[in-house]
């Protein structure tokens, strides 16, 4: 039997695979079947439509790679920080931890695959009320490193982890009773 902790690494990797792979049927098959790309807009409700969109830039849009080089460097920008929160993920121990950062790590690699392949990462998600949007258009990737950081923040401000103390022993800095 595994240990707990090995095991939540692992469900943090398998998470990590789950959402690469699911972000890269959708963007094939939002690209293939449906044809997006041709048709550049299908309505599906009345506050969320598919429509396509390469985006050539990272967070927001920003700093555009318009060219092979800065192409090339956001690809290794971006591994090299898929690469930190992998080790930071073999480095957790309790689960919500991982998780988090599982779906960043695997929203990242939805997005450098994209970038790798094409130059551009492909996105479709647009919800908005009426004409008012509240985010820009996105993709399962970007979403899953949305909810990702969401998680890693929330836990870091607002969960405060017990110091682990053995029995007899007492917390740095606080007096015996003995």
């Amino acid at each position: 039997m595994t240990a707990p902790v090995t095991r939540n690494r692992l469900i943090g990797l398998a998470l990590a695979v789950a959402v690469a792979v699911i972000d890269q049927a959708v963007k094939m098959y939002v690209i293939g079947p449906l044809a997006l790309r041709e048709v550049g807009r299908i309505d599906l409700l009345p506050f969320f439509d598919l429509t396509y969109t390469e985006n050539r830039g990272v967070s927001l849009g920003m700093f555009q790679a318009n060219d092979m080089e800065t192409r090339w460097l956001l690809v290794l920008v971006t591994a090299a920080i898929a690469l930190v929160v992998l080790v930071w993920m073999m480095r957790e121990r309790l689960l919500a931890d991982i998780i988090g950062l599982a779906l960043i790590l695997g929203g990242a690699i939805g997005n450098i695959r994209d970038r790798y392949d094409l130059g551009y990462v492909i996105d479709y998600a647009d919800f908005h009320i009426g004409t008012f949007r509240p985010f820009l258009i996105f993709n399962i990737a970007d979403a899953a490193i949305t909810i990702g950081v969401v998680i890693i923040l929330a836990r870091s401000l607002l969960v405060r982890d017990k110091d682990e103390t053995k029995t007899g022993d007492t917390p740095r800095g606080e007096p015996s009773d003995a």
